[in-house]
Parts: C-alpha cells; sequence; structure tokens
C-alpha cells in the first residue's frame, strides 16, 4: 500500500503553518528540526511540495548505503546512514528531499587552532543541495509522515483550511473509478446527441 501527503491548493492559503508544525514536532523527537515540506506559490495560488512515496521510490533506488527503505506503505529515510552524498535530492523528481545538518555542540561556530588557519567564512546560501558549510555534515531530510506520531502527519492535523489530506492505494482507486465514470458520461453524453432527431437533420 502506498501513503502520501497531497495539498489542495484551492484551500492552501499559504500560511506556513504545515512547515512550523512538521518542524517543532521532529524537533521534539529529536530529529532535524528542517520542515518535511516547503509552500511555494505562484501569482494565483499557494500549495506544499511535499514527498510522494514514489512506489518505485527512486532516492531509494540511488542511495549507496541503503539508508532509504519502504517501510508500512512510506518510504522511509534512516538518518543514522545517511553519508552526505546528496544522491537521492539528485533523484527525486519533486524535490522533496532537503538537506540539512547541525553544528556539534561542543564545537563552536569560531573556534580555531593556533596551529591551522582559520576556517574559511559560511558560502552564500544557494539551495540545500548545492550549498557547504565547513564542520556541519548535510544529512537528508525527507517525510516520514510522522510515523512516530499515532495521531498521524502534523501538517495534516494543523492545516487550518484543511488543504492536506493523508491518502493510500484505496483513495486513489476510488478517484480514478470516478474519473473514469465521469469520461464515460461525458462520452455517452456526447453521442446522444447524434441519436436525437434534430441533430440528424
Amino acid at each position: 500500500m502506498n501513503r502520501f501527503v497531497i495539498a489542495d491548493s484551492t484551500l492552501c492559503i499559504g500560511c506556513h503553518t504545515c512547515e512550523a508544525a512538521c518542524a517543532e514536532t521532529h524537533r521534539q523527537q529529536g530529529l532535524q528540526s528542517m520542515p518535511r515540506l516547503k509552500v511555494m506559490r505562484n501569482r494565483d495560488e499557494s500549495a506544499p511540495q511535499l514527498c510522494r512515496h514514489c512506489e518505485d521510490a527512486p532516492c531509494a533506488s540511488v542511495c549507496p548505503v541503503n539508508a532509504i527503505n519502504r517501510v508500512d506503505g512510506a518510504v522511509q529515510l534512516n538518518a543514522n546512514l545517511c553519508v552526505s552524498c546528496k544522491l537521492c535530492g539528485i533523484a527525486c523528481p519533486f524535490g522533496a528531499i532537503e538537506f540539512s545538518g547541525s553544528r556539534p555542540l561542543h564545537i563552536p561556530a569560531d573556534v580555531n587552532s593556533p596551529k591551522a588557519p582559520a576556517a574559511p567564512a559560511d558560502p552564500l546560501r544557494v539551495s540545500s543541495l548545492l550549498d557547504w558549510v565547513p564542520g556541519i555534515r548535510a544529512v537528508a531530510v525527507k517525510c516520514d509522515l510522522c510515523s512516530f506520531d499515532e495521531q498521524g502527519p502534523a501538517c495534516v492535523r494543523t492545516c487550518p483550511t484543511k488543504a492536506l489530506q493523508l491518502i493510500d492505494n484505496t483513495d486513489i482507486a476510488k478517484a480514478s473509478k470516478r474519473k473514469r465514470e465521469l469520461t464515460l458520461a461525458g462520452a455517452l453524453g456526447d453521442l446522444s446527441l447524434f441519436s436525437q432527431p434534430e441533430a440528424r437533420k
């Protein structure tokens, strides 16, 4: 069974509540506090960009240390195994994998040894895929559907407009069936026009 969160751009108001809830929930679990989703907007609408937990999971296919695996219908990342190669971020077709890291607490940012030159200044931020910060190991961060929480994904629970929804294969099958029914009804409706006497004239 494949499970993932979808966003309805007609309901999303771009408030970033989902990002904040995601970051805080994971921080409380001792995980990277970077949000696992990112609200994107254009001129008319907004919606969070999320991991689709793909059935073929290109991110898992390219991971050289098997840090990404399918567990209970979701593609899960074991951050402890991540070696910072960033291949998963390159392979993800949705841009849903970011990279974050933290500096060890016992090593301050400005520490220098008299026997070694000072570390270069942090480079300007381009993207988490390209950035490199001295002393910080980049660890892959992706949606885990809040697998540690029985209540489900924090983003879905906290969205004020209910723009986010957790779906699975059953929901996908129902939506696909409904789409086929509407298509068939539309096609039959078009054919009925030709069967009317007025249409034959």
